[in-house]
């Protein structure tokens, strides 16, 4: 398997969840041995933070769990529906815009939502955006983020790309 597979995380802005399951994800990947087998990205269908590093209590909220987020803001293109195997949103107003930007119907199959890998939070049906909430939003983000990406990392394993 010479092939990365793909994966892009997309939420509003790209300052808060995106990056913050990007780097969940290379760590939880590199953790298990899965990181040469990765390419792991993220962006926002808001593209007004372009350039920007993300939200410093994310960052900060992160960095205490080992995280070093230093991706930098981009928005959603075209482009990404053809790069990338598998769009992971963080909730439905993301999925929907996603879906609405697709350039083909094909393109659309390939996002889905964060939530449809949660192994110990289905309860929730989505990733709540922490930008208006305090130290605890931002905690919660990280904890449904691991869920979710360990599901997700499971999925892969189990679909035979890892």
């Amino acid at each position: 398997m010479n092939e990365k597979y793909k994966i892009l995380f997309v939420c509003l802005g790209n300052i808060c969840r995106s990056p913050a399951a990007e780097g969940v994800m290379r760590r939880l990947a590199e953790e298990r041995g899965a990181a040469p087998r990765l390419e792991i990205d993220s962006a926002g269908t808001y593209g007004g933070h372009r350039g920007e590093l993300p939200d410093p209590r994310m960052r900060q909220a992160a960095a205490k769990r080992g995280l070093d987020l230093r991706h930098r803001s981009r928005p959603l293109t075209e482009e990404d529906y053809a790069r990338y195997d598998r769009i992971v949103v963080m909730d439905d107003m993301n999925y929907e815009e996603a879906h609405r930007r697709a350039p083909s119907r094909e393109a659309g199959e390939r996002i889905c939502r964060m939530r449809e890998f949660f192994r110990r939070h289905r309860d929730r049906s989505y990733v709540p955006d922490p930008y208006y909430e305090g130290r605890e939003g931002f905690e919660l983000v990280l904890d449904l983020l691991e869920d979710g990406c360990e599901g997700l990392l499971e999925t892969l394993e189990k679909e035979g790309r890892l």
